[in-house]
């Protein structure tokens, strides 16, 4: 969901500001190669360094065979993409798809069919909840390597946020009923759901005693650092450790030990009366992060007290981290890993550190704010059950940029440089309550909205989803960014020392500015606008056992305006290093994300979130997935070969 608050005015340098500096216009047209201060790497969108030959494949994933690929690149693309609005997803040639889930779906037996007028509480805790997210493909059992591993599983989805005017007839977003309080808290969160394609190809899930949902109200436990600090006590709580629920959660991850990370983001809009708080540091932070002065968007403060902080100003420090839940445990307590840091997580793809241990990569969604990456004190172990609380140990970094395309990874540790008593920062707790603060002071790059990031262990960089930073000027033009309100976005790869996770600097360059593709100011590698399918707003990201980078759009057809938003494939190496092109589209007012694969890599996972946003379901935009005048509902889609 695109928030567009203004959050953080930048004391340094911001990194269209950089890559200006780094490069000429002149630079740019000619696509060289730059040579920056940690490795040789390639210029914006041109050849690709010298990179390994395929490995293994993606740790924490149930073991992609690169040979099974079904979208082995290229393919013939969705081209030209069907005009918005569309109210039906289009495929590339030789592809088709099935909606395995939507919201409302039951997900244990004995339900009944969806009727949007006779929703319950109750009744959503048991169903598929809204606005399908970030998606995870896990084996139905853990550590199965079992011929089936690419026809059943396990699939985890996040359910980012609700709406109440696609949800209720009649809503008043001024003064909702507890009821449709109580369904909005209960369609938050995440579903864990078993998954099966059948002999015909289609995949269905499958309502199961074992599958569980994960609201706004399940009991979770905080860990780490942060734990039992005051400033996370509650009248309900005064543990600072038992919190209800898990709010806006948007991308995410998995662990090699066969847990799930998601991350908290937009947490800020669930607040009220952010003006009753009095102490200065508190306020500055949810001034920052956004949280309202007086009413909340959302208004659930009239029903639960936690949500209004003239009556609990802490409730809020409780959100905004990465949670760890274990999908094959449904009674397991999820954990909110309090030593990854608190932002607006995006993200939570991890990789393998050369000496066995797991580093962590997020972006903090919001403009003018930061990349970030944690990395565990200790290694991975074999045993999986001894990985219980391995995230909570470790250095939470954040990255600078410089202008030679060297780049740096800040330690944000309290008691080193900057981060003194003095400074606010006494102990670990204070950085990790107030990160954007640290990272502030530590002198790291405020980024244009970095979104999902994502290791890639084939190649052995890392890109960053850029999504947009509509603020700029036509004075900030410059020769990597040339255009003014830069609303398209851009992606950035890293390649850090030894390609190890672990390392502390690293190279950077711009893969992609994305945008219009007959236009000199978007560049797809070296290709010819015919050659390339185009994008805007990269927002999620994967990357398969081939090592091609998978792009999710979210708000394509505000800038284009002419495709809705859709999942494309990107060629990271090679001559077609540069080329992207479209498998999937989504419908009217959606947007794509949760790009995920099957263990073979035969089927990859989507979520179509928001269809019909800006409609009501009086005035209804789309009708998807069920066609005539049913009601639009977010859906995951599988994407495979027909």
């Amino acid at each position: 969901m695109d928030f567009d608050r203004p959050e953080h005015s930048p004391t340094s340098d911001t990194f269209e500001q950089l890559v200006a500096r780094r490069l000429s216009r002149r630079d740019l047209f000619r696509v060289g190669v730059v040579v920056g201060g940690a490795a040789a790497v390639a210029g914006i969108a041109g050849p690709a360094a010298a990179l390994p030959s395929p490995a293994s494949p993606p740790a924490g994933r149930p073991g992609p065979v690169g040979r099974d690929n079904a979208f082995r690149l290229p393919i013939t693309p969705v081209d030209p993409p069907a005009p918005a609005p569309f109210d039906s997803p289009v495929v590339a040639a030789g592809y088709t798809h099935d909606v395995v889930i939507r919201w409302g779906d039951d997900v244990f037996p004995g339900g009944t069919p969806f009727d949007v007028d006779t929703q319950t509480a109750a009744l959503q805790q048991r169903r598929f909840g809204f606005n399908a997210d970030y998606t995870a493909y896990f084996p139905q059992r853990r550590n199965d390597n079992g011929t089936k591993r690419g026809t059943e599983g396990l699939l985890w989805v996040n359910h980012e946020y609700t709406d109440g005017r696609m949800m209720f007839r009649g809503y008043d977003p001024a003064a909702p009923t507890r009821e449709q309080v109580d369904i909005e808290l209960a369609a938050h969160g995440g579903t864990l759901v078993r998954i099966e394609q059948g002999r015909d190809g289609v995949w269905r899930h499958v309502p199961h005693r074992d599958n569980f949902r994960v609201t706004a109200t399940t009991p979770m436990t905080l860990t780490g650092p942060v734990a039992g600090d005051p400033r996370v006590t509650t009248t309900a709580d005064p543990t600072g450790r038992a919190v209800l629920g898990m709010l806006n959660n948007c991308g995410g991850g998995v662990t090699p030990w066969g847990t799930l990370l998601t991350a908290e983001e937009n947490f800020d809009q669930y607040f009220a009366n952010a003006a009753a708080v009095t102490d200065p540091r508190a306020k500055e932070a949810n001034a920052r992060f956004g949280i309202p002065a007086g009413a909340s968007e959302r208004k659930w403060e009239r029903f639960y007290p936690r949500f209004d902080l003239a009556q609990e100003p802490n409730e809020p420090n409780r959100f905004g981290w990465i949670v760890e839940i274990d999908p094959y445990d449904p009674r397991a307590t999820p954990k909110k890993r309090t030593a990854m840091g608190r932002f607006k997580h995006e993200a939570a793809a991890g990789t393998t550190t050369a000496d066995g241990r797991w580093a962590v990569y997020s972006g903090d969604d919001s403009r003018f704010e930061f990349v970030y990456k944690f990395v565990t004190r200790d290694r991975v172990n074999r045993n999986d059950r001894r990985n219980a609380d391995l995230l909570d140990s470790g250095t939470l970094y954040v990255a600078r940029f410089a202008a030679d395309g060297s780049g740096e990874w800040l330690p944000l540790v309290a008691g080193q440089g900057p981060l003194t008593a003095a400074n606010g920062f006494a102990t670990q707790a204070d950085v990790l309550l107030h990160t954007r603060q640290a990272a502030t002071l530590l002198g790291a790059t405020p980024m244009d909205r970095p979104e999902d990031i994502e290791p890639n262990p084939v190649t052995g960089s890392v890109y960053i989803a850029l999504t947009n930073n509509t603020r700029r000027t036509e004075a900030q033009e410059d020769a990597a960014n040339p255009r003014s309100a830069n609303a398209a976005g851009h992606v950035i790869e890293l390649v850090e020392d030894g390609k190890d996770a672990a390392a502390t600097r690293f190279a950077w360059n711009i893969l992609l500015l994305a945008g219009d593709r007959t236009t000199p100011e978007a560049r797809y590698g070296t290709f010819s606008p015919d050659q390339v399918s185009e994008l805007a707003c990269p927002d999620n990201l994967a990357v398969d056992s081939l090592g091609q980078l998978w792009i999710a759009t979210d708000g394509a057809p505000g800038v284009l305006g002419t495709m809705n938003d859709a999942v494309l494939g990107l060629t990271v190496t090679g001559p077609e290093r540069g080329r992207t092109q479209q498998v999937f589209g989504g419908v009217y007012g959606s947007e794509m994300t949760g790009v995920f694969f099957n263990a073979t890599e035969t089927t990859m996972f989507a979520s179509v979130q928001h269809p019909g946003e800006g409609g009501t379901l009086a005035a209804p935009t789309s009708n998807w997935p069920d066609g005539g005048s049913s009601v639009p509902r977010s859906s995951v889609v599988a994407i495979r070969r027909a």
